[in-house]
């Protein structure tokens, strides 16, 4: 009895947070496909009246969007790959080798994610300035993979302890040496390691706003959360616009958690406990 209480009890709050998770994405969606004075006229619409595209002609043709979507898969695209290599890479040293430092090592890395990210933000400026870095698309993606690479190191930690040893002492018998059992033996069964380390690069660098726009002076580097928020004028706001930049730059994202959720849900937080 208590079962059939509790089963419809959990669905319907279930159901209702997931309503208002949607509502909001629901409504951005329709108002990308609103014309401008229908949204300013001060009637309450959900549908829109007249469905149009102008929106999403305007993007393209009105603001530098390809130049943000261009800077935000560079920067992101490269600092995720790099952030995984090296997460990897130390993740496997550190559950394999015993070494002077190991766990001030460790250490360190928890404590670095303890801190507000703000905090970071003058002593970055201040590095990338002095290196001539600052505005410019490599400095962002030095930027982005110190910001994620501390945790994707405990993700890879965690996926790498979990791996028995044996495998690895039964590789050196076999004439392996380390960077043959690494990338041969042990880096295939971290597969649902990898993916998750990468989803968490990926939407961590993607939805980036803070480094992105206090480092990207000019229109040339700016990302698109930049972007989308210099959309929003002084004294006008093309609502339509905003929306229809928002939707394309949602695709990506909406994309990985589709085809990937059940590695970004499970695994994610798997290793994450695992380290």
């Amino acid at each position: 009895m208590k079962n059939k209480i509790n089963k419809p009890l959990t669905y319907g709050v279930l159901s209702i947070a997931a309503l208002l998770v949607l509502i909001p994405v629901l409504w951005m969606i329709l108002t990308s496909f609103k014309d401008i004075s229908e949204i300013v006229s001060g009637k309450f619409s959900i549908l829109p009246q007249h469905f149009t595209l102008a929106a999403y002609k305007n993007i393209w043709k009105d603001y530098p969007f390809l130049t943000y979507l261009r800077n935000s898969l560079i920067v992101v695209g490269l600092s995720t790959i790099i952030a995984l290599v090296v997460s990897s890479l130390s993740g496997y040293g550190t559950s394999r080798f015993q070494f002077k430092g190991k766990g001030g090592f460790l250490a360190f890395l928890l404590i670095s994610q303890m801190f507000p990210a703000v905090m970071l933000l003058v002593p970055f400026y201040n590095t990338l300035k002095t290196y001539n870095l600052s505005d410019s698309l490599t400095g962002l993606t030095i930027t982005y993979v110190a910001l994620t690479l501390p945790f994707c190191t405990w993700m890879m930690l965690g996926y790498f302890e979990g791996i028995p040893k044996d495998l690895d002492e039964a590789a050196k018998m076999d004439g392996c040496g380390p960077f043959r059992t690494f990338f041969q033996i042990i880096l295939p069964l971290t597969l649902p390691g990898i993916i998750s380390t990468t989803i968490y690069a990926l939407v961590q660098g993607w939805n980036e706003y803070m480094f992105a726009q206090t480092l990207a002076a000019t229109q040339a580097s700016k990302t698109l959360p930049v972007g989308i928020g210099e959309m929003v004028g002084y004294y006008k706001i093309m609502w339509n616009d905003l929306m229809a930049a928002s939707v394309i730059s949602s695709i990506p994202l909406i994309l990985i958690y589709v085809f990937l959720q059940k590695y970004f849900v499970s695994d994610l937080s798997g290793g994450a406990v695992k380290g």
